[in-house]
């Protein structure tokens, strides 16, 4: 938690830019930033934030080129929560460019055999991380594109166990992040990370009353395809309309529904972490070699002897949307597993938080108040000052691209989707927002006509909801005649968003204190 000791004497620090500027032999700018008009608006609502959200706040208000207008122990370090992922999309984009993608293959080592169809050889599934393959959504690529392109291959036969590799020739395995607090574990927005990702590393299933009172109840939904293979249905029906339903793991990688459902309930769902995502990807690529028409004879003898994976001939492929695509999901829906898998792709598995804030400190300047231990913000470990995040906004450009902004969600998207009303129009606001239990915050742009401000808000404290409130409240008073960020992408980023398939609801909040589920991190 941030020192409770204020700067300043506990006074909030209002700098007379223009002054600062002619100190440093810079002409003052001739924006109306240089006023007190927003300084004066500020200390009003700080004023009203400090009662409503009693805690501690860390504020830091510049104009785009990083000059202070207005700040509050914006030099000290606070929890920032999953404004980090503003860090870890830079960071992406600077390190692979925006129009990279991750790719899923097959490949094998070996030769077909005309007359049968069948592949004589070694063969395996190459997972590398891609967030989006078989995303819940049906958005992303499909373990039915590669089967399909078995088979439009020839190939009518696969024999001997499923072996998943990385690029590298590593076995691919999820884990669970050592930086993430266990009280997270079996959570939706904190499935297993690492190459073997399948629809998000996250399960859902749906049972109905039996047809009459003593039945066992139905599954009629299951998601991925293919989970059906691993779910035991235990439940029984009863009369009228309460149910006590449980889902539990079977420790083999599949789940029961045990308990009893009403004969006048329509439905009940579940969602759950996939606890063995290897389990969940063999059933589903089991029925998406059936509906291929491909045999698969596990019980052959293994053949993965020889296997070399760079040189290994490519079966079949898909590819991820681009970076671009990924980073501006992550962002909308907060996204811990994506992030997490970014930060990955772009720094490998070898320390990647301190990567991540060796590239705040290239970009904000090497004195930048930083220190992170993941890249989703998910770990109450990882600190900022809200100075920081400043500075890596006025300079991100530079590395990442000038139209970095769009990445993040606007007003009225996203988590920001509470900040629909007050504001001229979508797209004044593009920003980042970070929840947990004492933590509020949000980090990026506000578009005006006399130019962008910059704004990094953080609260630490006992009332986050209320802290919430007051800083959409800032933005609307410091948007109220605002104009949209201006937008530079030369091609619309594609969207993977929509409504969340289990909840039906918008993708929302973060972590522990902030249902609904799937996804924390607002």
């Amino acid at each position: 938690m941030a020192s409770a000791t204020p700067t300043l004497n506990g006074a909030s620090t209002r700098f007379s830019l223009a002054a600062a500027l002619l100190a440093a032999g810079m002409a003052a700018p001739s924006t109306a930033f240089a006023q007190d008009g927003i300084a004066a608006q500020v200390d009003a609502w700080y004023g009203r934030a400090q009662r409503s959200a009693p805690g501690d706040w860390g504020i830091a208000i510049a104009d785009q080129q990083g000059r202070t207008i207005w700040a509050r122990r914006s030099d000290e370090m606070f929890i920032p929560a999953s404004t980090v992922k503003l860090f870890t999309t830079g960071f992406a984009r600077t390190v692979l460019g925006g129009d990279a993608r991750r790719e899923t293959r097959v490949i094998g080592a070996g030769r077909l055999e005309p007359a049968t169809g069948t592949w004589l050889g070694a063969w395996a599934l190459e997972l590398n991380g891609d967030p989006s393959l078989g995303r819940r959504d049906g958005r992303g690529p499909s373990l039915d594109e590669l089967a399909y392109q078995l088979a439009v291959a020839g190939v009518r036969r696969l024999e001997g166990p499923l072996h998943l590799v990385e690029q590298d020739g590593r076995e691919a395995h999820a884990l669970w992040p050592e930086a993430w607090a266990t009280r997270h574990r079996g959570r939706l927005f904190a499935p297993l990370v690492g190459p073997l990702t399948f629809h998000e590393n996250v399960v859902s299933l749906t049972v109905r009353p039996g047809a009459r009172s003593g039945a066992r109840a139905v599954l009629v939904a299951a998601s991925p395809a293919g989970l059906e293979r691993l779910v035991r249905v235990e439940a029984r029906t009863v009369q009228g309309r309460r149910s006590r339903l449980s889902l539990r793991q079977d420790g083999r990688g599949g789940w029961v529904v045990a308990g009893t459902i009403g004969t006048r309930v329509r439905s009940r769902s579940f969602a759950a972490t996939a606890y063995d995502p290897r389990a969940v990807l063999e059933a589903s690529w089991t029925g998406a070699l059936a509906r291929a028409g491909i045999d698969w004879d596990r019980s052959a003898a293994p053949a993965l002897a020889g296997l070399e994976t760079r040189s290994a001939l490519v079966l079949a492929r898909v590819a991820s949307p681009t970076l671009d695509s990924l980073a501006t999901d992550v962002n909308r829906r907060s996204h811990n597993l994506g992030a997490e898998l970014l930060l990955q792709w772009a720094a490998g598995r070898d320390r990647p938080a301190e990567q991540l804030a060796a590239h705040v400190r290239t970009v904000a300047g090497p004195g930048a108040a930083v220190h992170l231990v993941d890249g989703s913000g998910l770990s109450a470990d990882d600190r900022v000052a809200p100075a920081t995040f400043i500075a890596y906004l006025a300079n991100v450009g530079s590395a990442a691209g000038r139209d970095f902004s769009q990445l993040l969600p606007a007003n009225g998207t996203g988590t920001l989707r509470k900040l629909r009303t007050g504001l001229p129009e979508q797209g004044v606001v593009r920003a980042k927002t970070g929840t947990l239990a004492n933590v509020s915050s949000v980090v990026g742009y506000l578009g005006r006509p006399d130019g962008v401000l910059l704004i990094s808000l953080f609260y630490n404290g006992r009332r986050p909801a209320r802290a919430r409130t007051e800083q959409w409240r800032l933005f609307r008073i410091l948007g109220a005649d605002g104009v949209a960020v201006p937008e530079a992408f030369a091609d619309p980023v594609t969207d993977l968003g929509g409504a969340d398939p289990v909840t039906g609801a918008e993708p929302a909040a973060e972590p522990a204190d902030a249902p609904p589920e799937p996804h924390p991190g607002d």
